[in-house]
């Protein structure tokens, strides 16, 4: 694919039966002539927990652009985040305000205000605590219409469940303070189980509010995949009441399956979970909304000349960090390293670490077998409980600045040695340019970094390190630093923050100082990991069992190409698997850097296909879909009221200014401006009749074929 093939698939994908994305982008203007609404609800809103909090963070700009002020986030309240994430303030909406109002009054605390992100959307968010003492009512309410129980001990059901009435309780009031004044469209999307409660009591009470439920990963699916099952070729085959009893998880299960049956649109994030979904929810999705980034944030700014290049400055980083960890053993050429990484939650199957250790000691095995003078340091990024930083890596870094400080006092004296003797028209000795002095400081760094064991394979002293499932994979296939493995592996069992002593980096300059990130996930619904490393032009290797692996083999032709490597998890054996993935890392350690710095570039140019302004229409499709279901008229009223709007004359006071200007220009002004505007709405509204006559027809098809 050229570039210009690039665009056009981007291009492509922002258009759907007529409808092209940026004509709907009018900033809120369509959304409060209509007094349509949109909330959000997650628990992940001002409140980082998971993946989740990334694709709403990230979804806002391009969705603010869409419905303006009319667009709300829902979620509970965080003391820690707002503190640092939310500007406290009431709302200048009044049925907000009424609202939130009405909610106090019964002793519910809920605090509004701005998230200081881009886009800065109002937020309402519910204090839990203060909700608690309704808890047992809410319960029985809960079994009395949904017939789910939650038990006592599960305090993490118990405070969705809190939460879900809160949201539940705030859509009915805001509903109904809006109907006050004029009519309303209210559209509530729900993401994941947590906030499905209040999707649920929202239908079974009968709101007039269209629901949409997002599942961004199943719970009996993640539960399921870790258990180290042959999940995606016995889909049709689980028990699924007793394998998530038997996992204490059913009234969970209870609550996913439930909102994902009560949404008038279910959407799921890619292919691979619509087909999970089918099987474990009973549900087959109504639409697929893939997870997007705002490539802007990513995007390298702009240097000076004398400025350093970001992605030299993390290598170097990476590279001070890499002669500490080895020293004493330090026997290869820092010209011919490689930087592998995996990183993310530490589900050991789930995230392919069990195949990745697998895959590097066979690559270890063909570097070795083929004499190549490439080593490859791998780094595996997965927090866990550790009590310590290990005292060798500790010791290793020490003794490497000690060496690094040496050597810079040493160079600056020698310079200043040559100087003077150059301005005396002599020219040096050896024994002038390098006194004894500096060979005993020289020795003294040389002999402290002589060791008697092997560089350690992990930074940190992990608790209950003999049943750790990484220590013992690399136990097995012997990864243990030697001098004469071309493979060289480093756990780092903690976030990356560039405040640690060892390697001061955040995760994006760490990602853009590698050169291969690689994710051999079992269980992925999307995959942020690759699509992050894609837009920061890192290639990355991926599986087809992961929305991102099969969103780009959907999407790209020949994705291998642009450094975008697909591992076949789901139709191969796990040896089969293993072994292309140890050929995909061996192939690309073959390549020059010429060729490498060919392939960043190429991988960049697919970040278009990931931006919001790309993949924002599949959530835009998800809204028209709910209101063409819940509110059929929806499109003529648009058309009305367009026309009344347009059709009533302006007052002079606002349509003339006190200092008359020039006739033709004034006229000629007032002529261009209402014909675009009516255009622009009209044209919106007809697209849209096609988008549903479409999704109608199929309807309709899909029922014949049933029948």
């Amino acid at each position: 694919m050229s570039i210009s093939k690039i665009k056009n698939a981007a291009k492509s994908l922002k258009t759907f039966q007529g409808i092209h994305f940026e004509q709907c982008l009018d900033h809120g203007e369509t959304a409060e002539l209509m007094n349509k609404w949109l909330l959000e609800v997650s628990w992940e809103v001002a409140n980082k927990v998971g993946g989740i909090y990334t694709v709403i963070r990230s979804k806002v700009p391009i969705t603010k652009k869409e419905y303006g002020n009319n667009y709300i986030c829902l979620g509970p309240y965080n003391d820690s985040f707002v503190k640092t994430e939310v500007e406290i303030s009431e709302s200048k909406n009044e049925a907000i305000r009424e609202t939130v109002n009405d909610m106090r009054r019964y002793g519910v605390h809920v605090v509004t205000g701005n998230w200081l992100i881009e886009g800065f959307p109002e937020v309402v968010l519910f204090d839990i605590g203060s909700a608690a003492h309704r808890l047992d009512g809410w319960k029985g309410d809960f079994f009395e219409y949904a017939h789910i129980g939650i038990p006592y001990h599960d305090r993490e059901s118990n405070d969705a469940l809190i939460f879900g009435f809160c949201v539940f309780w705030f859509i009915g009031t805001f509903i109904e303070q809006l109907k006050r004044t004029k009519k309303c469209y209210v559209i509530a999307h729900f993401h994941e189980w947590l906030a499905g409660i209040g999707l649920v009591m929202t239908r079974l009470r009968n709101y007039d509010c269209g629901l949409i439920f997002t599942t961004h990963a199943t719970l009996l699916g993640r539960y399921l995949c870790a258990g180290a099952t042959d999940f995606y070729n016995h889909l049709s085959y689980f028990d699924l009441d007793k394998e998530a009893g038997d996992r204490q998880i059913y009234h969970r299960y209870c609550i996913e399956r439930a909102a994902a049956s009560c949404a008038h649109v279910f959407t799921t994030v890619s292919k691979i979970t619509g087909i999970e979904s089918e099987f474990l929810l009973n549900k087959k999705p109504d639409i697929l909304t893939p997870n997007g980034l705002n490539i802007q944030l990513y995007r390298r700014k702009p240097r000076s000349m004398w400025s350093l290049d970001p992605i030299i400055i993390s290598h170097e980083r990476i590279t001070n960090f890499v002669q500490g960890h080895f020293l004493g053993h330090y026997d290869f050429d820092l010209d011919k390293t490689l930087y592998f990484f995996i990183a993310g939650r530490y589900e050991f199957s789930n995230k392919g670490a069990d195949m990745f250790i697998e895959s590097l000691a066979r690559l270890n095995h063909m570097l070795k077998s083929c004499g190549s003078d490439v080593t490859v340091v791998a780094f595996m990024i997965f927090p866990t409980s550790t009590n310590n930083f290990n005292i060798e890596s500790l010791r290793g870094q020490s003794v490497a600045k000690m060496l690094r400080d040496t050597v810079q006092n040493i160079q600056s004296d020698i310079g200043k040695r040559l100087y003077e003797i150059c301005l005396k028209g002599n020219l040096p000795t050896p024994e002038q340019i390098l006194h004894p002095s500096d060979f005993i400081e020289l020795k003294k760094c040389i002999y402290a970094s002589q060791r008697s064991s092997l560089p350690p394979i992990c930074t940190h002293n992990v608790n209950d390190d003999v049943h750790d499932p990484i220590l013992n994979a690399l136990r097995r296939c012997q990864l243990f630093n030697a001098r004469y493995d071309r493979v060289k592996v480093i756990f780092h069992p903690e976030f990356l923050r560039s405040t640690s002593p060892l390697l001061p980096l955040d995760y994006e300059e760490f990602v853009r100082g590698c050169h291969l990130g690689v994710f051999p996930s079992y269980y992925e619904p999307w995959g942020y990991t690759p699509a992050e490393c894609t837009v920061m032009g890192v290639p990355n290797i991926s599986t087809n069992l992961s929305g991102f692996g099969c969103f780009m083999e959907e999407h790209v032709n020949e994705p291998q190409t642009y450094g975008i490597y697909v591992v076949d998890r789901r139709y191969k054996s796990g040896e089969e698997s293993c072994h292309q993935l140890a050929q995909y890392m061996f192939d690309f350690s073959q390549l020059t850097r010429r060729q490498r710095i060919i392939l960043r570039n190429r991988t960049e140019r697919l970040s278009e296909l990931l931006d919001w302004n790309t993949l924002g229409i599949y959530y835009y499709r998800a809204r028209q879909m709910v209101l063409q279901r819940t509110h059929p008229e929806f499109d003529e009223e648009l058309l009305k009221l367009t026309n009344e709007t347009l059709s009533t004359p302006s007052t002079p006071a606002v349509s003339r200014s006190s200092t008359p200007a020039p006739p033709d220009r004034d006229e000629g002004t007032d002529d261009e401006d209402e014909p675009d505007s009516y255009d622009k709405v009209t044209n919106l509204v007809i697209q849209n009749i096609l988008f549903y006559s479409f999704i109608f027809t199929v309807e309709i098809f899909s029922l014949k074929r049933i029948r």
